[in-house]
């Protein structure tokens, strides 16, 4: 399946460009008309990756995070991707509950949240290199017609 279109963006690893992600990436998305609920889900999952970028994988400094987006007739393929610490044992990030930063009571739940919110979640780390979340979701709501 071929994209219908497509966007990179990159900003700063500043918690205000959070919000900045999740709207631009709705914003995309919004250009085949999936449902608000569907928006909802999208603008979650963006936020979370996000977060996870500027909190985990930048921690005390500031990077560059990039989002790129293929948009397909009924899909979205949202990449979130930082060169900051990256992380040590993706399996155990994955675990509900489980945060390498708890002096900051974040509750753990980030992958989590993402995954329930995209039907297919893929996380590539390296250590010292950074992270690639990549994140799908196929929209119930847009019946595609063949020709």
């Amino acid at each position: 399946m071929h994209p219908i279109n497509e966007m990179n963006l990159k900003f700063l690893s500043k918690s205000n460009n959070e919000a900045f992600a999740r709207v631009a990436a709705a914003a995309f998305v919004s250009q085949i008309d999936p449902t608000v609920e569907e928006l909802a889900d999208i603008k979650t999952a963006v936020s979370e990756a996000v977060t996870n970028a500027i909190i985990h994988g930048y921690e005390n400094s500031h990077g560059w995070i990039e989002m790129y987006c293929k948009l397909f007739k009924n899909a979205v393929e949202i990449v979130i991707k930082d060169n900051g610490k990256g992380i040590e044992d993706v399996e155990l990030a994955r675990q509900p509950l489980y945060t390498s930063r708890p002096e900051l009571e974040r509750s753990g739940m980030g992958f989590t949240v993402m995954e329930s919110f995209m039907d297919k979640l893929d996380v590539l780390s390296a250590e010292s290199e950074g992270t690639v979340i990549t994140m799908y979701k196929t929209f119930k709501s847009i019946d595609v017609k063949e020709s």
